[in-house]
Protein backbone atom coordinates (compact mmCIF):
# COMPACT_ATOMS: atom_id res chain seq x y z
CA UNK A 1 0.00 0.00 0.00
CA UNK A 2 1.56 3.37 -0.81
CA UNK A 3 2.66 5.40 2.16
CA UNK A 4 1.57 8.75 1.62
CA UNK A 5 3.85 11.37 2.96
CA UNK A 6 1.14 13.79 4.55
CA UNK A 7 2.52 14.58 8.00
CA UNK A 8 5.84 15.18 6.58
CA UNK A 9 4.33 17.71 4.36
CA UNK A 10 1.99 19.75 7.19
CA UNK A 11 3.48 22.85 6.64
CA UNK A 12 1.75 23.31 3.28
CA UNK A 13 -1.47 21.68 4.68
CA UNK A 14 -1.49 23.98 7.19
CA UNK A 15 -0.89 26.85 5.18
CA UNK A 16 -4.03 26.48 3.42
CA UNK A 17 -5.84 25.60 6.06
CA UNK A 18 -4.81 28.91 7.57
CA UNK A 19 -5.21 30.90 4.51
CA UNK A 20 -9.25 29.63 3.89
CA UNK A 21 -9.66 30.29 7.79
CA UNK A 22 -8.26 34.08 7.49
CA UNK A 23 -9.78 34.83 4.03
CA UNK A 24 -13.34 33.53 5.12
CA UNK A 25 -13.20 34.50 8.44
CA UNK A 26 -12.34 38.21 7.59
CA UNK A 27 -15.40 38.00 5.18
CA UNK A 28 -17.65 36.66 8.70
CA UNK A 29 -16.33 39.34 10.70
CA UNK A 30 -16.78 42.57 7.52
CA UNK A 31 -20.43 41.44 6.45
CA UNK A 32 -21.73 39.23 8.65
CA UNK A 33 -24.85 37.12 8.09
CA UNK A 34 -28.26 38.03 5.89
CA UNK A 35 -30.55 36.76 8.65
CA UNK A 36 -33.62 35.03 7.70
CA UNK A 37 -37.06 35.57 9.47
CA UNK A 38 -36.59 32.85 12.03
CA UNK A 39 -33.98 35.12 13.17
CA UNK A 40 -35.43 38.83 12.14
CA UNK A 41 -38.94 38.03 12.52
CA UNK A 42 -41.35 38.94 9.51
CA UNK A 43 -42.85 36.66 6.78
CA UNK A 44 -41.46 34.96 4.08
CA UNK A 45 -44.01 33.69 0.57
CA UNK A 46 -42.91 32.21 -2.08
CA UNK A 47 -44.51 31.71 -5.26
CA UNK A 48 -44.68 30.06 -8.48
CA UNK A 49 -46.25 31.66 -11.28
CA UNK A 50 -48.12 29.27 -13.95
CA UNK A 51 -47.31 30.96 -16.73
CA UNK A 52 -45.41 34.14 -17.62
CA UNK A 53 -44.17 35.92 -13.75
CA UNK A 54 -44.75 39.49 -13.11
CA UNK A 55 -41.93 41.60 -13.11
CA UNK A 56 -40.67 42.99 -9.47
CA UNK A 57 -41.87 46.37 -10.26
CA UNK A 58 -45.39 45.18 -10.69
CA UNK A 59 -45.44 42.85 -7.52
CA UNK A 60 -44.33 45.78 -5.79
CA UNK A 61 -46.87 48.26 -7.04
CA UNK A 62 -49.61 44.77 -6.47
CA UNK A 63 -48.33 45.08 -2.47
CA UNK A 64 -48.28 48.70 -2.13
CA UNK A 65 -49.86 50.15 1.49
CA UNK A 66 -52.96 51.49 -0.83
CA UNK A 67 -54.09 47.97 -1.99
CA UNK A 68 -52.88 45.32 0.96
CA UNK A 69 -52.29 47.61 4.26
CA UNK A 70 -48.75 48.47 5.50
CA UNK A 71 -46.61 45.55 5.24
CA UNK A 72 -43.37 46.83 6.96
CA UNK A 73 -40.28 46.43 4.79
CA UNK A 74 -41.08 44.58 1.70
CA UNK A 75 -38.26 42.43 0.13
CA UNK A 76 -39.74 40.96 -3.63
CA UNK A 77 -37.03 38.56 -5.29
CA UNK A 78 -37.34 36.70 -8.65
CA UNK A 79 -36.32 33.24 -7.95
CA UNK A 80 -36.01 31.12 -10.85
CA UNK A 81 -38.64 31.38 -14.15
CA UNK A 82 -41.37 31.74 -12.67
CA UNK A 83 -40.85 31.81 -9.26
CA UNK A 84 -40.44 34.62 -6.42
CA UNK A 85 -39.92 35.20 -2.76
CA UNK A 86 -41.79 38.07 -1.06
CA UNK A 87 -40.62 39.14 2.53
CA UNK A 88 -42.28 41.46 4.79
CA UNK A 89 -42.83 42.68 8.14
CA UNK A 90 -46.17 41.94 9.35
CA UNK A 91 -46.71 38.49 10.60
CA UNK A 92 -50.36 38.01 10.88
CA UNK A 93 -52.58 35.57 9.02
CA UNK A 94 -54.74 38.46 7.38
CA UNK A 95 -51.69 39.63 5.76
CA UNK A 96 -50.65 36.37 4.56
CA UNK A 97 -53.78 35.90 2.72
CA UNK A 98 -54.18 39.72 1.62
CA UNK A 99 -50.69 39.59 -0.27
CA UNK A 100 -51.52 35.95 -1.95
CA UNK A 101 -54.76 37.42 -3.07
CA UNK A 102 -52.98 40.56 -4.57
CA UNK A 103 -50.45 37.96 -6.64
CA UNK A 104 -53.17 36.11 -7.80
CA UNK A 105 -55.34 39.25 -8.82
CA UNK A 106 -52.18 40.35 -10.39
CA UNK A 107 -51.69 37.11 -12.78
CA UNK A 108 -55.08 36.97 -13.32
CA UNK A 109 -54.53 40.60 -15.19
CA UNK A 110 -51.73 39.81 -17.36
CA UNK A 111 -53.49 35.80 -18.22
CA UNK A 112 -56.48 34.38 -17.17
CA UNK A 113 -55.20 31.52 -17.01
CA UNK A 114 -52.11 32.33 -14.93
CA UNK A 115 -52.75 30.96 -11.88
CA UNK A 116 -50.12 31.36 -8.29
CA UNK A 117 -49.14 28.38 -6.26
CA UNK A 118 -48.27 28.50 -2.67
CA UNK A 119 -44.66 27.46 -1.81
CA UNK A 120 -44.11 28.26 1.32
CA UNK A 121 -45.15 30.54 3.79
CA UNK A 122 -43.31 31.03 7.33
CA UNK A 123 -44.09 33.75 10.29
CA UNK A 124 -42.02 34.07 13.11
CA UNK A 125 -42.44 36.90 15.93
CA UNK A 126 -39.68 39.37 16.08
CA UNK A 127 -39.53 37.95 19.94
CA UNK A 128 -39.30 34.16 19.27
CA UNK A 129 -36.71 35.02 16.05
CA UNK A 130 -34.43 36.91 19.27
CA UNK A 131 -34.81 33.88 21.27
CA UNK A 132 -34.11 31.53 18.53
CA UNK A 133 -30.57 32.91 17.81
CA UNK A 134 -29.86 32.99 21.58
CA UNK A 135 -30.65 29.38 21.63
CA UNK A 136 -28.79 28.51 18.49
CA UNK A 137 -25.52 30.06 19.90
CA UNK A 138 -26.05 28.49 23.41
CA UNK A 139 -26.68 24.95 21.81
CA UNK A 140 -23.36 24.95 19.70
CA UNK A 141 -21.39 26.53 22.84
CA UNK A 142 -22.59 23.46 24.77
CA UNK A 143 -21.53 20.79 21.74
CA UNK A 144 -18.18 22.24 21.28
CA UNK A 145 -17.56 21.75 24.96
CA UNK A 146 -19.02 18.56 25.49
CA UNK A 147 -17.07 16.87 22.75
CA UNK A 148 -13.71 18.13 23.66
CA UNK A 149 -14.56 16.74 27.52
CA UNK A 150 -15.87 13.55 25.86
CA UNK A 151 -12.93 13.10 23.95
CA UNK A 152 -10.33 13.75 26.59
CA UNK A 153 -12.07 11.10 28.53
CA UNK A 154 -12.24 8.75 25.65
CA UNK A 155 -8.19 8.66 25.02
CA UNK A 156 -7.71 9.25 28.99
CA UNK A 157 -5.21 5.69 28.75
CA UNK A 158 -2.89 7.72 25.95
CA UNK A 159 -0.78 9.94 27.89
CA UNK A 160 2.53 9.70 25.71
CA UNK A 161 4.07 11.22 24.04
CA UNK A 162 0.96 13.72 23.99
CA UNK A 163 -1.39 14.48 26.62
CA UNK A 164 -4.76 12.89 26.04
CA UNK A 165 -6.59 16.39 26.98
CA UNK A 166 -4.83 17.72 23.67
CA UNK A 167 -6.26 15.07 21.74
CA UNK A 168 -9.71 16.82 22.46
CA UNK A 169 -8.12 19.97 21.60
CA UNK A 170 -7.16 19.35 18.36
CA UNK A 171 -10.52 17.82 17.61
CA UNK A 172 -11.30 21.54 18.62
CA UNK A 173 -9.38 23.24 16.43
CA UNK A 174 -10.19 20.97 13.31
CA UNK A 175 -13.80 21.94 14.19
CA UNK A 176 -13.38 25.06 14.63
CA UNK A 177 -11.80 25.68 11.51
CA UNK A 178 -14.54 23.88 9.63
CA UNK A 179 -17.12 26.17 10.94
CA UNK A 180 -16.05 29.42 10.55
CA UNK A 181 -15.18 28.28 6.52
CA UNK A 182 -18.46 27.17 6.42
CA UNK A 183 -20.20 30.20 8.40
CA UNK A 184 -17.28 32.68 6.19
CA UNK A 185 -18.90 31.31 2.99
CA UNK A 186 -22.17 31.66 3.76
CA UNK A 187 -21.70 35.32 5.00
CA UNK A 188 -20.19 35.93 1.40
CA UNK A 189 -23.14 33.92 -0.29
CA UNK A 190 -24.93 36.34 2.09
CA UNK A 191 -23.42 39.28 0.60
CA UNK A 192 -23.55 38.80 -2.70
CA UNK A 193 -26.30 36.56 -4.00
CA UNK A 194 -28.81 37.48 -0.80
CA UNK A 195 -28.60 33.70 0.50
CA UNK A 196 -30.21 33.61 4.19
CA UNK A 197 -29.80 31.63 7.09
CA UNK A 198 -32.12 30.33 9.24
CA UNK A 199 -32.52 27.84 12.01
CA UNK A 200 -31.87 25.09 9.40
CA UNK A 201 -28.61 26.12 8.69
CA UNK A 202 -28.05 25.77 12.48
CA UNK A 203 -28.76 21.92 12.35
CA UNK A 204 -26.66 21.74 9.58
CA UNK A 205 -23.37 23.21 11.37
CA UNK A 206 -24.55 21.33 14.60
CA UNK A 207 -24.38 17.93 11.77
CA UNK A 208 -21.20 19.71 10.38
CA UNK A 209 -19.49 19.88 14.08
CA UNK A 210 -20.60 15.93 14.64
CA UNK A 211 -19.02 15.10 11.19
CA UNK A 212 -16.04 16.89 11.55
CA UNK A 213 -15.69 14.65 15.14
CA UNK A 214 -16.36 11.53 13.75
CA UNK A 215 -13.97 11.83 10.72
CA UNK A 216 -11.48 12.66 13.57
CA UNK A 217 -12.02 10.00 15.96
CA UNK A 218 -11.43 7.55 13.06
CA UNK A 219 -8.18 8.35 12.75
CA UNK A 220 -7.27 9.22 16.20
CA UNK A 221 -8.45 6.08 17.70
CA UNK A 222 -6.27 3.85 14.45
CA UNK A 223 -2.95 6.28 16.22
CA UNK A 224 -4.59 5.18 19.52
CA UNK A 225 -4.02 1.44 18.53
CA UNK A 226 -1.16 1.59 16.75
CA UNK A 227 1.23 4.06 19.60
CA UNK A 228 1.87 1.13 21.82
CA UNK A 229 2.70 -1.56 18.61
CA UNK A 230 4.86 1.00 16.79
CA UNK A 231 8.35 1.18 16.25
CA UNK A 232 8.07 4.30 14.34
CA UNK A 233 8.62 8.19 16.09
CA UNK A 234 5.47 10.12 16.92
CA UNK A 235 5.42 11.72 13.61
CA UNK A 236 5.87 8.47 11.47
CA UNK A 237 2.87 6.76 13.61
CA UNK A 238 0.67 9.60 12.99
CA UNK A 239 1.31 9.00 9.29
CA UNK A 240 0.76 5.40 9.11
CA UNK A 241 -2.62 5.66 10.98
CA UNK A 242 -3.50 8.38 8.72
CA UNK A 243 -2.78 6.35 5.75
CA UNK A 244 -4.84 3.40 6.90
CA UNK A 245 -8.23 5.30 7.33
CA UNK A 246 -7.44 7.88 4.19
CA UNK A 247 -9.57 5.95 1.67
CA UNK A 248 -12.39 4.86 3.90
CA UNK A 249 -12.78 8.93 5.08
CA UNK A 250 -12.00 10.23 1.68
CA UNK A 251 -15.16 6.66 0.49
CA UNK A 252 -17.68 8.01 3.37
CA UNK A 253 -17.45 11.66 2.42
CA UNK A 254 -17.54 11.46 -1.70
CA UNK A 255 -21.01 8.85 -0.76
CA UNK A 256 -22.27 11.65 1.15
CA UNK A 257 -21.47 14.45 -0.54
CA UNK A 258 -23.08 12.69 -3.97
CA UNK A 259 -26.63 12.97 -1.98
CA UNK A 260 -25.97 16.35 -0.35
CA UNK A 261 -25.01 18.10 -4.06
CA UNK A 262 -28.03 16.18 -5.70
CA UNK A 263 -30.15 17.51 -3.09
CA UNK A 264 -28.49 20.99 -3.24
CA UNK A 265 -29.34 21.45 -7.16
CA UNK A 266 -32.27 19.48 -7.42
CA UNK A 267 -34.18 19.79 -3.89
CA UNK A 268 -36.57 22.62 -3.05
CA UNK A 269 -35.64 26.16 -2.19
CA UNK A 270 -36.63 25.20 1.39
CA UNK A 271 -33.69 22.69 1.95
CA UNK A 272 -31.15 24.13 -0.51
CA UNK A 273 -29.31 26.31 2.26
CA UNK A 274 -29.65 23.34 4.67
CA UNK A 275 -27.92 20.83 1.76
CA UNK A 276 -25.43 23.46 0.75
CA UNK A 277 -23.61 24.12 4.33
CA UNK A 278 -23.57 20.42 4.79
CA UNK A 279 -21.98 20.17 1.41
CA UNK A 280 -19.25 22.90 2.48
CA UNK A 281 -19.05 21.66 5.94
CA UNK A 282 -18.35 17.96 5.32
CA UNK A 283 -16.28 18.53 2.48
CA UNK A 284 -14.08 20.73 4.78
CA UNK A 285 -14.60 18.62 7.62
CA UNK A 286 -13.16 15.78 5.76
CA UNK A 287 -9.91 17.83 4.89
CA UNK A 288 -9.51 18.86 8.44
CA UNK A 289 -9.54 15.41 9.68
CA UNK A 290 -6.47 14.67 7.13
CA UNK A 291 -4.73 17.48 7.27
CA UNK A 292 -5.73 19.73 10.33
CA UNK A 293 -6.04 17.70 13.32
CA UNK A 294 -3.32 15.28 12.99
CA UNK A 295 -0.54 17.66 12.08
CA UNK A 296 -1.84 19.79 14.95
CA UNK A 297 -0.77 16.89 17.50
CA UNK A 298 2.78 16.19 15.62
CA UNK A 299 2.99 20.20 16.00
CA UNK A 300 2.31 19.77 19.99
CA UNK A 301 4.45 16.78 20.25
CA UNK A 302 7.55 18.83 18.29
CA UNK A 303 7.08 21.99 20.69
CA UNK A 304 7.18 19.76 24.08
CA UNK A 305 10.43 18.12 22.91
CA UNK A 306 12.26 21.23 22.05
Amino acid sequence: MTNFKIIQKRNIWLFISGALFVIFGAALLTWGFKFGVDFTGGSLLEVNFSKARPDVTEMQNALSDDKVGNLGSLVVQPLGETQASIRFQESTEEKHLAVLGALRKLAAEKDKSNTVEELRFDSVGPSIGQELKSKSINAIFFVLLAIVLYISYAFRKVSKPVASWKYGLAALVAMFHDVIITLGVFSVLGKFYDVEINTSFVAAILTVIGYSVHDTIVVFDRLRENLPKSHEDFEGTVNTSLNQTLVRSINTSVTVLLTLIAITVFGGSSIRSFALALTIGIFIGTYSSIFVASPVLVVWEKIKKS
